[in-house]
């Protein structure tokens, strides 16, 4: 009987070792930078917000949306990320923290140290363009 293999079998049989030092793409925006790497079928993103970043005065004129849709999934490795939810939730993400944020929020750094975020989730189309949509 032979068995059907998962994509993530698949890719689990594959040895790959990738370094965001030789990201596959490297997007810039004010105050930050986002390295993309694709490994096993994902694409892993380390973005590093400089002091004085925030999501609503650094993206939202890019993506022209209320508030940040990308879902994170995250490991926080320095710095201090102040997550403020639309729903008015605000919290602190620090090193050592990870974060799992549903759309729908603004993001800024806390202090004079730069703030670097290990995503695993939500970077695909991050400091890019969106599409608009008409409702």
């Amino acid at each position: 009987m032979g068995e059907t293999k998962t994509a993530l079998q698949s890719a689990l049989e594959k040895t790959e070792v990738k370094s965001f030092k030789a990201a596959d793409e490297v997007r810039e925006f004010p105050l930050g930078r986002l390295e993309l790497v694709k490994v096993g079928g994902a694409t892993i993103g380390r973005a590093v917000f400089e002091p004085g970043w925030r999501w609503s005065t650094s993206l939202q004129p890019v993506v022209k949306t209320k508030s940040c849709e990308a879902p994170h999934f995250q490991y926080h490795v320095s710095g201090i990320l102040r997550i403020k939810m639309d729903d008015g939730a605000e919290f602190d993400c620090k090193p050592g923290d990870i974060s799992l944020l549903p759309s729908g929020h603004d993001a800024w750094v806390i202090g004079s140290e730069p703030a670097v975020v290990v995503d695993f989730q939500g970077m695909i189309d991050y400091a890019t363009a969106q599409p608009t949509h008409s409702h």
